[in-house]
């Protein structure tokens, strides 16, 4: 057997006892939260287009957030702390590590993705809706609102969506762009130009991030493994 495929087997092996260790999850989302709170601390941040969220929350309307998957990291600090946060988290076991790393900052999650738990996931979406809690969609639509970060100093991971892994003492900005409103009912064609639109302001928002802070070339782009933009839904 080869080195280099010996030394991938022994990492995948390992990978996986680490996944079924509920206590070395823990550390894991333990030190994640700790580290997004150090990245956070160590960087000069502004903020731009904030409002968009707080004026939806103040006039008591719902909305999805989207962003790359890629750019996760810092989401939970964009948020304004009006209204209560969800983020829809992949259901597999690396996604758990998230998950639990979300909840330091008082956030909770919903397991689902398109590949795995897709269904149970709409109907947990549902059943906050049904308690009046906090993911909603009211039925003349709800818009969804684009919202990025990016900083200076940074790492782009060997994964799959490309990540984003923001490091300290350098500068940051959290963007947030234009509500886009959705009509009540769509047909195939309406939902793909929906989609469309998104996914370009969305790439041309990660862009400005990225020229913000001082980045001439913006990392590439991977949104899921649909290759569509992926985030979290929150709402009141």
């Amino acid at each position: 057997m080869k080195l280099t495929k010996l030394v991938k087997l022994t990492k995948l092996k390992a990978w996986r006892r680490f996944q079924r260790s509920a206590a070395l999850r823990r550390a894991a989302c333990w030190v994640t939260h700790w580290y997004i709170r150090f990245v956070y601390l160590t960087n000069r941040w502004s903020v731009e287009g904030g409002d968009w969220t707080r004026c939806l929350t103040r006039e008591g309307r719902t909305f999805i957030v989207a962003f790359w998957h890629g750019r996760l990291l810092m989401m939970p600090l964009a948020w304004h702390g009006l209204t209560s946060f969800h983020m829809l988290i992949s259901a597999h076991r690396d996604g758990r590590i998230i998950a639990g790393a979300m909840t330091y900052f008082g956030i909770g999650t919903i397991a689902g993705s398109t590949s795995r738990g897709g269904s149970s996931a709409l109907r947990e979406i549902l059943k906050r809706l049904k308690e009046g809690g906090c993911v909603g969609i009211t039925p003349d639509g709800p818009p969804i609102v684009p919202v990025t970060y990016a900083t200076s100093r940074r790492r782009e991971l060997a994964t799959w969506d490309r990540f984003h892994l923001a490091l300290p003492f350098g500068r940051g900005v959290f963007l947030s762009g234009e509500p886009i409103e959705l009509a009540a009912e769509l047909d195939d064609e309406g939902l793909e130009n929906a989609r469309r639109l998104l996914e370009t302001r969305m790439v041309e928002m990660a862009r400005e991030a990225d020229r913000l802070v001082g980045h001439e070339i913006s990392l590439p782009l991977i949104a899921a493994d649909t290759s569509r933009p992926a985030g979290p839904v929150a709402g009141d």
